[in-house]
């Protein structure tokens, strides 16, 4: 059983009924527990919309939020130190995702998977239709 955790792009989507996004979460949670970063939770309480309040928070409380604590931190600014040695810029919230996902050792679900080009962290994409772009489980 795999453990998934979940960028904010895919609960965005499943926020606003997009086609097939429902179906990615529970077939998602069918394989294992669902995560978000806690970076991914405050990106979506900030970007809701006043009468979406009662479904985000429904969704988010029913997600294990992983916290921003000081290993992940230091994990994510490691990230990002690495990659800048590279020429390759990854953002302060993609650092945080990553770096959580790999605390968990949870394989990420993102709609954006060239953000997260670490080798040692499984992602998998997924399109606009909600379909990964490869099979579950991983």
């Amino acid at each position: 059983m795999a453990d998934y955790l979940l960028d904010t792009g895919i609960l965005i989507r499943h926020l606003r009924n997009r086609p097939g996004y429902r179906a990615l979460m529970h077939r998602l949670a069918r394989e294992g527990e669902l995560i978000i970063a806690s970076f991914t939770r405050l990106e979506i309480v900030q970007g809701m919309r006043e009468h979406e309040r009662e479904a985000t928070f429904g969704l988010l409380d029913a997600l294990q939020t992983h916290p921003l604590d000081a290993p992940t931190a230091d994990l994510a600014g490691e990230i990002i130190r690495a990659w800048r040695m590279k020429g390759v810029a990854i953002s302060g919230p993609d650092a945080v995702i990553a770096a959580s996902a790999l605390r968990c050792g949870a394989t990420l679900v993102t709609t954006n998977p060239r953000h997260f080009p670490m080798k040692e962290l499984p992602v998998v994409g997924v399109d606009e239709e909600g379909n990964p772009l490869r099979e579950f489980p991983l």
